[in-house]
């Protein structure tokens, strides 16, 4: 066939296949709507690495209400602080040795208040330090005719929609009889704000913007919001005129900047020592007003609220555009259309949240969790379904943020005598480790390196520039992960552990031994990255290939996986019936090989899905658990578990994995959720069939997806 001709079919085709699936309505369809103040529902805007909490308002107006719930948050991926280390603490004042078997090793351990007070105190600093900064609350003052400021049960009638495909946030209500519209956008390429206001109470004189800059908060789960410590930190008016207004904030060491511009005149007042208001002129019913946040004193002239509406509609077509997607529509399950909801509520939750320059923290840019750092072992489900979506422009900038840390991690390394690098659990931008009794002792995200590597590859058609880019991170990973491995002369095998604790926290890490996951990972990541260094043209590496060909086989036991090889009693003791069925990632999570017996895993999913107590899974291990059915060719499971009605996998309305009260957003569940909706779409069994009922009820269509195995 001649090559020109070939080309036009082919792009022919192309263009009506991706025709076939009308995005605009898919997206539109799942448009968030609220008519009533719910403290669990407030929406976001965001641009990745930055982003914006309102309430029904549609601006921060009622924080207070939304304490017990989600909080309202303005949140970036460079907004850090520290307080001040008034005792010198370091590293080595918690440190604690653990035997592994030949020899005792260092940890970073989280002492408590009936340990030693110093290690007590040096804990505590250093796990909360740094953490995450509240930028500022942008709300609304809206005054009654009593001179009194709204309550949330003062705003009456209140309709609010995010339109997913534009960025738009529209809030209207009426309060004291009179209506009240505002339009709010977040910048797309810069962290600043948009609002377009609209109201008879601005000619009143009863509507104002007010800007509130708290102190940050000491508490693992908070809004990163301190307003009973006014010495402690400093809001300058640096410049304000009846166009604009700069502030200057300080909070110790660390300084950052906002630039205020609107259309026509404002004046302006500082009635608090961290409150500014901004009172529009009183001769117009509308007042367009746009906020940049910046750790730039120096600031170039602002966007407008029209440029900002018009960078979001070009941004939003552009990623609702891009890569893959998935339509449930013809599906006639009536589950079909809430698994559609949260599958596109989770792309926008992602997208505004989860794609800055470093890992994202567990609750996003929303609030902060564990101080507001983040957690690599759980970057596999922030990071992976946008290999799979066919988005992974959108988080390669993640990627190199490993090799940012890579001293730090190789530091740990050589502290505790292994080789390689040892990647960090719980961090900060600059990696630091942070003391736990825990999180030290993971070891599930060392090979999660390795398991990227390899996807982008694939999904770059085997382009072999994106294995030497990233190999002296797979290498010194992989040599890290061969050290650790420990041979057992007892038994001529390499063993894991101690001291370790698996993705099942359930287990001491002074006497834990071979967890079957962990094992099962070790194996594909060794021989993963051995593939690699061939497919650069390297001969094997031996010290890898050892421990590859003599890592001892994953526990059984009464032909059922054991969660450890000293666990014998697994599916016994209650204890071990809870928390994540990691177990079952040793098929699913991981691609099935030869090492993974296909009946034992299968007799190890029932008896799973009969005995776990799901009450206690979090939202990653539903998808988990769907991940191992759909390679056990139990698609009818896999949809099941997926929308099994269970506290922790619950998603609200606007779109979020619940968990519970101190954790209400849980964004590793919604990527989760992605990576495993993808996979089923390109899984392929014996029959070429996919991960999907193969009934009429779920007849599920999808384009641009790369394949998890």
């Amino acid at each position: 066939m001649n090559r020109l001709l070939f080309f036009i079919i082919a792009t022919t085709l192309f263009t009506a296949c991706n025709q076939e699936i009308n995005r605009n309505n898919l997206v539109s369809r799942h448009a968030v709507q609220l008519t009533q103040a719910d403290p669990l529902n407030p929406l976001t805007v965001g641009n990745g690495k930055f982003a914006f909490t309102a309430d029904i308002t549609g601006m921060q107006t009622f924080p207070a209400y939304h304490e017990q719930g989600i909080p309202l948050g303005t949140f970036s991926d460079w907004g850090w602080h520290s307080f001040p280390n008034t005792g010198n603490y370091t590293p080595a004042d918690v440190e604690k040795k653990y035997w592994n078997g030949t020899d005792s090793v260092p940890y970073l351990y989280q002492f408590s208040e009936n340990d030693n007070k110093r290690k007590n105190k040096a804990t505590r600093w250093l796990r909360e330090n740094p953490h995450r900064m509240h930028l500022g609350l942008i709300g609304l003052q809206l005054l009654k005719e009593n001179g009194d400021e709204a309550e949330p049960n003062d705003i009456l009638s209140p309709k609010q929609e995010l339109n997913l495909w534009t960025g738009e946030l529209k809030s209207r209500f009426l309060f004291e009889g009179y209506p009240v519209e505002v339009t709010t956008f977040c910048h797309q390429e810069t962290d600043l704000l948009a609002f377009n206001i609209q109201s008879p109470l601005i000619k009143k004189g009863k509507l104002k913007v007010k800007l509130t800059f708290p102190y940050p908060d000491r508490e693992k789960f908070s809004s990163a919001c301190d307003f009973n410590s006014p010495g402690l930190h400093n809001t300058k008016i640096v410049k304000a005129n009846s166009a604009g207004l700069e502030l200057g904030r300080e909070i110790g060491s660390t300084t950052y900047f906002t630039k205020t511009g609107w259309t026509g005149s404002a004046s302006i007042i500082q009635d608090k020592k961290h409150r500014i208001l901004i009172s529009p002129n009183v001769k117009e019913n509308q007042f367009e007003i746009c906020i940049k946040f910046s750790t730039e004193k120096k600031l170039s002239p602002l966007p407008t609220f029209s440029e900002t509406k018009n960078n979001n509609a070009t941004n939003w077509e552009k990623f609702w555009n891009s890569g893959g997607t998935i339509d449930f529509s013809k599906c006639t399950d009536p589950r079909a259309f809430e698994l559609e909801r949260r599958v596109v509520l989770s792309q926008y939750l992602t997208k505004i949240q989860c794609t800055g320059p470093f890992p994202p923290q567990e609750t996003g840019l929303t609030f902060n969790s564990w101080h507001g750092k983040f957690h690599l072992e759980m970057h596999w489900w922030h990071m992976v379904h946008y290999i799979l979506w066919n988005r992974t422009d959108l988080i390669k900038k993640q990627l190199d943020y490993y090799f940012s840390i890579f001293n730090k991690a190789r530091q740990t390394a050589q502290w505790q005598g292994y080789n390689g690098v040892r990647w960090q659990k719980m961090t900060d931008p600059a990696g630091n480790e942070s003391p736990s009794s825990i999180g030290t002792f993971l070891i599930w995200q060392q090979p999660h390196v390795i398991y990227y590597t390899n996807l982008l590859y694939r999904a770059a058609g085997n382009d072999t520039s994106i294995l030497r880019k990233y190999y002296s991170l797979v290498k010194a990973t992989t040599d890290f992960m061969a050290s650790y491995a420990r041979w057992d002369s007892a038994t001529s095998r390499y063993v894991l552990g101690p001291a370790l604790i698996p993705a099942q926290e359930r287990f001491k890490p002074e006497t834990t031994i071979n967890p079957a996951f962990e094992l099962a990972y070790w194996q594909y990541g060794l021989q993963t990255a051995q593939d690699i260094r061939l497919n650069l043209g390297y001969t094997k590496n031996e010290a890898w290939q050892n421990v590859i060909d003599n890592l001892a086989p994953l526990p059984v036991k009464d032909s059922l996986y054991l969660f450890t090889e000293n666990a014998v009693d697994s599916y016994e003791n209650p204890r071990y019936l809870t928390d994540h069925p990691i177990v079952l990632g040793v098929g699913g999570f991981l691609p099935l090989t030869e090492k993974v017996d296909t009946h034992i895993l299968e007799k190890t999913f029932n008896a799973v899905l009969e005995k776990w107590d799901w009450r206690t899974c979090w939202g990653w291990d539903f998808p988990l658990t769907a991940l191992t059915a759909t390679v056990l060719n139990e698609p009818q499971q896999a949809i099941d578990l997926l929308l099994m009605d269970t506290p922790k996998n619950r998603y609200l309305v606007n779109g979020h994995n619940y968990q519970n009260e101190r954790l209400p957003l849980y964004l590793p569940g919604n990527g989760a959720l992605l990576t495993t909706i993808a996979a089923m779409c390109t899984y392929r069994n014996d029959n070429g069939k996919n991960g999907f009922p193969q009934n009429e009820k779920w007849n599920v269509r999808y384009e641009h997806l790369n394949s998890l195995y």
